[in-house]
């Protein structure tokens, strides 16, 4: 089994500390495949950030045809709808497979991310999913994604602090780390805090595996149909629906 795991920014240190995390939760005989776009954003911020990554996203789902599943590795679940509207694998973001995790294992669960501009798009998306209910609080420890990837930086300082507190004043019964740069810190910090801490790469590559040895396909009946067919100009020509 071949699980393409796209991490939609174009930073490499990051797709590799993903890739890491991925096969390390991955079943032996599933082969990780982790990738990124060429073009896009280093790091995904906000809204802004993500319409432009999207393309380079969709790029990568059509160069690995050979996939059994693929992980949309983006917190905010960036391209989701359209990933799965481009193939008939089944497509797993990051963040609703961490949502639907700490759901069955707490009664509640806070999120803890990045920056504050990434508060309204998690908690849209736990509206989508139907999870808010189940969501203490969405918090954002005010590190930028890229501070993830600097040695020496206080951002695993931060992150700690953060979830302190939502254990504190939440009443969270788990935490959610919100963002995938986070990954390889979720072990270390369940340990020190003393409640579950997901990781979402984790959570979606066990879910894309699951649904690929179940041989579940996405449905392509109305809402992620193959697009139609037509002609797309400029870096993303080489796309071909269905």
């Amino acid at each position: 089994m071949l699980i393409c795991v796209v991490n939609p920014n174009t930073t490499a240190s990051m797709t590799e500390k993903i890739g890491a995390a991925a096969q390390a939760a991955a079943s032996p005989g599933v082969e990780i495949r982790a990738v990124n776009p060429e073009f896009g954003p280093p790091s995904i911020e906000g809204y802004f950030d993500e319409a432009f990554s999207v393309p380079g996203l969709l790029d990568e789902i059509a160069k690995a045809a050979d996939a059994d599943a693929f992980v949309v590795a983006c917190f905010d679940d960036t391209g989701l709808d359209a990933a799965r509207s481009a193939t008939a694998a089944p497509v797993v973001g990051i963040g609703e497979a961490a949502f639907h995790m700490a759901s069955l294992i707490a009664d509640k669960f806070s999120v803890v991310t990045t920056l504050p501009r990434s508060i309204a798009p998690i908690e849209k998306n736990l509206i989508k999913y139907g999870l808010m209910a189940r969501c203490a609080r969405v918090r954002a420890a005010d590190v930028p994604v890229l501070a993830l990837e600097e040695p020496g930086s206080d951002a695993r300082r931060t992150i700690e602090a953060e979830i302190l507190r939502a254990l504190a004043e939440d009443g969270a019964e788990a935490i959610v780390l919100g963002c995938a740069g986070m990954t390889d810190l979720a072990r270390d910090l369940e340990r020190k805090v003393g409640v579950p801490v997901l990781d979402g790469v984790a959570c979606a590559v066990g879910l894309a595996e699951t649904l690929a040895r179940l041989g579940l396909r996405t449905s392509k009946r109305n809402a992620y149909a193959f697009p139609l067919a037509k002609s797309y100009a400029g870096a993303f020509a080489r796309f071909s629906p269905g």
